[in-house]
Order: C-alpha cells, then sequence, then structure tokens
C-alpha cells in the first residue's frame, strides 16, 4: 500500500502543469491532444510484452527497478521546448509507467492470494491518495510561481528512496522465470475481453479528468492559480475514498452491484460537469465522478488475474494494456472535439464510453 501510495505522486504533480506547458508550446486543443497520444503510444509498444517481462524477472524486480526509471523519466515532459519533444517525452512516460503499475498489480494480486484477505481496492486507494497529494503540491508550486521542471523532479527524487525502500520489503520472487521463454500465441478469452470493455469506459473517464479538469476550469470558467488545479485533486480525494471502502463493500454488496453502483454516479456526475454554471458546480460534478470510477479498474484487476486460461501476469497486462490505453487515449479524443464544439461536448462524450461499462458490469465475477 506504501508503494502504490507514493508511485504517482510525482505524476500527480505534473497534471496541474499542462495548462502552462501548453501556453508555453501555444498548443491549441487539438495540437495538444497530438502531444498527449505520445502515452498511449509509448503503453501500446509496452504492454504486450511487459506480462512476459514481469512473469520472468518477477514483481518485486519489475517495481525496484521500474521506480528508478520512472523517477527520471516522468521529469522529461515540463523541460520539452517544442510539441515534438512533448510527445517523445509522454511516450517515454508511457512505457515507464506502464511496466511499473504492471509490476504493481500483480504484487497486489499475489499478496491477496497469499494472505486470503481482499486488499485490491485498499491499494489503488493508495495510489489515488498519492496522485491527489502529487497533484495538490503541484497546483501549490503553480500559486507559489515555481517553475514546472523544478517542482517535479523535487517530487520524483524526494519519493524515490522512500519507494525502493518499501519496494526492498515486497516478498522474494519466487515464480520469476517460471513463464515459457517461447509461449504460443493465444488470444484474450471473453471474459477477459468483457472485463477489458468494461475497464475501458472506467479508465477513459479517469484520463479525461486528469488532462482536461485544469484546463476545463481555466477556459470556461477563467479560475487561475491554485484554483485551476484543484478540480483534479478533489477527483482524486474522491477516488481514495471510494477505493477505501471498497473492499468492504465488495464483501457486503457484490462486485457486480458495487461497480453498477458506481458507473451510475459516474455518469451523473459527468452530466453535472458538463451542464454546470459555476466553477464549485463542477467541482461537485468532479467528486462524483471520482466516487463512479474510483473502483472500476481494481474490481477489473482480482477478476481478470482470476481466470485460469493463462498466467496472471499476462491477462493483467492484457487487462493494463487496455485501461491504460483508455486513460490516454480518451484526452486526445476529447482534444479534437473541443478543438470543432468546445470542451462542454468533449467531455459530453464520456457519457458513452461510461454506458458502455455499466452494460459489462456484469463480467466482473470473480473466478477462483
Amino acid at each position: 500500500m506504501a508503494i502504490f501510495f507514493l508511485q504517482p505522486i510525482a505524476f500527480g504533480s505534473w497534471l496541474p502543469r499542462i495548462p502552462e506547458i501548453q501556453a508555453r508550446l501555444e498548443l491549441g486543443p487539438a495540437d495538444l491532444a497530438l502531444a498527449l497520444l505520445g502515452m498511449p503510444i509509448g503503453i501500446l509498444s509496452t504492454l504486450p510484452v511487459a506480462g512476459r517481462l514481469v512473469s520472468r524477472i518477477g514483481g518485486k524486480t519489475t517495481v525496484i527497478a521500474g521506480f528508478f526509471a520512472f523517477s527520471v523519466i516522468v521529469c522529461l515532459p515540463a523541460f520539452s521546448r517544442t510539441p515534438l519533444q512533448l510527445f517523445i517525452a509522454l511516450a517515454l512516460l508511457g512505457v515507464a509507467m506502464s511496466t511499473l503499475e504492471l509490476g504493481l498489480n500483480v504484487e497486489a494480486d499475489r499478496a491477496e492470494k497469499d494472505t486470503g484477505s481482499i486488499i485490491m481496492n485498499r491499494c489503488h486507494g493508495f495510489w489515488s491518495l498519492g496522485i491527489m497529494v502529487g497533484s495538490l503540491l503541484g497546483s501549490g508550486m503553480v500559486a507559489a510561481a515555481v517553475p514546472a521542471e523544478w517542482a517535479i523532479m523535487a517530487a520524483a527524487f524526494v519519493v524515490l528512496p522512500f519507494a525502493i525502500v518499501a519496494s526492498r520489503r515486497l516478498p522474494p520472487d519466487r515464480e520469476a522465470g517460471s513463464a515459457e521463454p517461447h509461449m504460443p500465441f493465444k488470444l484474450p478469452s471473453s471474459a477477459l475481453l468483457g472485463i477489458c470493455a468494461f475497464v475501458f469506459g472506467i479508465t477513459m473517464t479517469e484520463g479525461a479528468v486528469a488532462d482536461w479538469s485544469a484546463v476545463y476550469l481555466k477556459d470556461v470558467f477563467w479560475t487561475d492559480g491554485m484554483m485551476t488545479g484543484i478540480g483534479y485533486t478533489i477527483f482524486a480525494m474522491m477516488v481514495a475514498a471510494g477505493r477505501f471502502s471498497g473492499d468492504q463493500l465488495k464483501h457486503r454488496f457484490g462486485a457486480i452491484a458495487v461497480a453498477r453502483g458506481c458507473g451510475v454516479a459516474a455518469l451523473i456526475g459527468i452530466l453535472i460537469v458538463v451542464f454546470a454554471w459555476h466553477s464549485l458546480v463542477t467541482l461537485a460534478g468532479f467528486a462524483l465522478v471520482g466516487i463512479g470510477v474510483s473502483v472500476g479498474f481494481p474490481l477489473a484487476v482480482t477478476a481478470a488475474a482470476s481466470l485460469r486460461d493463462r498466467p496472471a501476469a499476462a491477462n493483467v497486462a492484457i487487462l493494463s494494456f487496455m485501461a491504460l490505453s483508455g486513460f490516454l487515449v480518451g484526452p486526445p479524443l476529447i482534444g479534437f472535439i473541443a478543438q470543432m464544439s468546445g470542451l462542454r461536448v468533449g467531455l459530453a462524450v464520456l457519457l458513452v464510453p461510461l454506458s458502455i461499462s455499466l452494460v459489462f458490469t456484469r463480467m466482473l465475477k470473480t473466478r477462483f
């Protein structure tokens, strides 16, 4: 849980800086959307082989090595001076972040199986708490006029030693090297595809709020300073709250019922954001969206890891591929639509994938 908390702090401090980088590079919504495509491309090139990598070297080794690489690469986008540099930096960040987070999820699933405890939602709750803290720090640094480059670098390298100490306390990689080096290609099962369809809309919404909430508040309601980044901070706080209560709710009501209730909340939240007439109403909408998407990905990880058609790392890799693709494909799509029709219409598009996610909640049955 400590590692899940520490991992996204530096990335969270980057998110309030997006409007600043957009202004520095003189990017319109469509140009920013093209630059943001770097992360999904980095992920698309990594996750097809990341599952095998984690199976071969183990989750603990992946996490330790991944933290070193991630801490350097997360600083690069803020140093970009051209749209191409921003694109490349984000692509490298996608490679580092997707590999590290796959290792984290595999370790959390192993902890659940070894201890018999349900902890996945709480682990992701700490991740949300970490990105909230990072976003809050980043917003504070904006208000204090600290340059983005140095603020993000400070966050990354203050966190790194604590992350390494915590990572070294994970159990040994006793399954490392267990995967077959030449496993034949096998299509994902229908159950896994259904879980992926569910999680895509959830993480697409998460990515949209991450990348566009600050821009939305600044452009639509003319906010400035710390207020610009506070929308994502509130969103992340509610995601954390939902995840901390998610394990208990899952135990009491079941994964499917919890996912359906949260899905309805997310849809209502997006409607509030789109039709808000004041920035404070928008913040309430972001809060409700945060509750709505909170438990989706952890529930999907547990469901995918419980499938018996292939190693858990392989199924979680495929799920992570779809989840992070949703997280990072959504923002560029919204940017292209916003260029033509405005950000309100761009965010309204999220109603479609969220509705699809609601349909596929029935696939979250855990199979042990």
